[in-house]
């Protein structure tokens, strides 16, 4: 199981020219005057440009690695062999889940029951703790904007394909809510760092520069992740029912691709407000048995509830499931 957390050789190109001598004549005859001819142009290969960049990548890539620390390298292989084993068990599935067909209403109402108005974790003391009590409603009032953040060791490759993914599902979450969420060109309140084990071990002073008042335990929770979870999200707000105006996420780097996207999706679907998993959240990610990679249908209609215009931050659990009812017949039918 990859576990997820919330409070919420180098390719060588070698090009080579290859020039024939002409015979010399044979040593009993005179050579017959020849009239000098043009030399012919030559025309140098041109290199394949995508071979290049191929190989550029490739290098970048192995540079990166061979930078990275033992426990890095460590953490990697640990990751891949995750990836593989949930992989070959039909896990991390990256379909949307409509082939298994819409919740009833009652269904959706009690899954957003557990997902919103429930928390992974909360602060008990000087730590986090397993949390079994209700919560009241979160959610973002403010625009959301992510500012995505690479350790000096993320090779370049993997930086633009990590972009180009949170960028168009922030775009995605933006139509499905309604809200204002976007990828920050510059300043951001979700902040989002993907950093290698090192890297993450050193991030204590960066995380209370950008995120004032963000808990001592709560930086500690971050970068001492342990080695079995891959990511972990939290999200602030000044009181509940002002809604969240800040968050935190951690992913490590050295994850594989897919099992990367897996966490961004998570816990950028979290750190909007459903914090909790629950073992009845089917088909979702809010589901620690690994079984879908993506965000899917079910996990949309749970984010239409929660930015639903009846609906605020701050509203207890007995205030939030009536209304949620009547928006979960809304959305999959009042018959179901």
């Amino acid at each position: 199981m990859i576990r997820r957390a919330s409070s919420t050789g180098a390719a060588l190109l070698a090009l080579a020219l290859v020039a024939c001598a002409p015979e010399p004549p044979a040593p009993d005859s005179a050579p017959a005057p020849v009239a000098p001819r043009p030399k012919p142009a030559v025309r140098e290969p041109q290199p394949n440009t995508a071979e290049l960049r191929r190989a550029r990548v490739e290098a970048a890539r192995a540079a990166a690695a061979a930078g990275r620390s033992e426990d890095s390298q460590t953490i990697a292989g640990y990751f891949r062999g995750v990836e593989e084993q949930l992989l070959a068990r039909g896990r991390l599935r990256t379909d949307s889940g409509t082939s298994e067909g819409l919740p009833t209403a009652a269904a959706l109402a009690a899954t957003f029951a557990e997902v919103a108005l429930r928390s992974e974790y909360t602060r008990v003391a000087t730590g986090l703790t397993r949390s079994d009590g209700d919560v009241p409603l979160r959610r973002w009032e403010v625009p959301v904007r992510i500012r995505l953040e690479f350790g000096a060791a993320v090779p370049p490759d993997q930086r633009v394909r990590d972009r180009d993914v949170v960028a168009n599902y922030a775009a995605r979450l933006a139509r499905v809510t309604g809200h204002d969420i976007a990828l920050a060109t510059e300043g951001g309140n979700f902040l989002l760092h993907v950093v290698t084990e090192d890297e993450r071990r050193a991030l204590s002073p960066r995380l209370a520069a950008e995120a004032p008042g963000v808990p001592a335990a709560d930086i500690a929770a971050l970068t001492r992740m342990s080695p079995q979870t891959a990511c972990t999200v939290f999200a602030y707000g000044r009181a509940p029912e002002a809604g969240y105006t800040t968050a935190v996420a951690v992913i490590r780097a050295e994850l594989p691709d897919l099992s990367r996207t897996a966490c961004l999706h998570e816990e950028i679907a979290q750190g909007l407000g459903l914090p909790n998993d629950s073992g009845t959240s089917r088909p979702s990610i809010f589901n620690d048995d690994d079984e879908f990679a993506y965000l899917t249908r079910h996990d949309e209609l749970l984010l239409q509830i929660l930015y639903d215009p009846a609906l605020r931050p701050g509203m207890t659990a007995a205030e939030v499931r009536p209304i949620v009812e009547q928006i979960a017949q809304r959305l999959v039918g009042a018959g179901t």
